[in-house]
């Protein structure tokens, strides 16, 4: 994997990008899977999710990779 710059998200922006990421794939394959996936992160005005849930697991899997990097390190 070639990577020019390192670049540092907040949970939002990052959380944004792997939408957008779902939504390219979505159009490429047309999945239902993915489709009702991108229905739940959907995200209103005030920064919620559609499914609240959502917002929750994307928090649980970011600690876990931090975690995971912490520890290798």
């Amino acid at each position: 994997m070639k990577n020019n710059q390192h670049k540092n998200l907040t949970l939002l922006q990052a959380f944004n990008a792997m939408r957008v990421f779902l939504e390219d794939y979505y159009k490429r394959t047309l999945s239902d899977d993915i489709g009702s996936l991108l229905g739940d992160l959907q995200l209103f005005q005030d920064n919620t999710t559609a499914d609240p849930a959502a917002w929750n697991d994307w928090i649980r899997a970011t600690d876990s990779v931090l975690n995971s990097t912490k520890n290798n390190e």
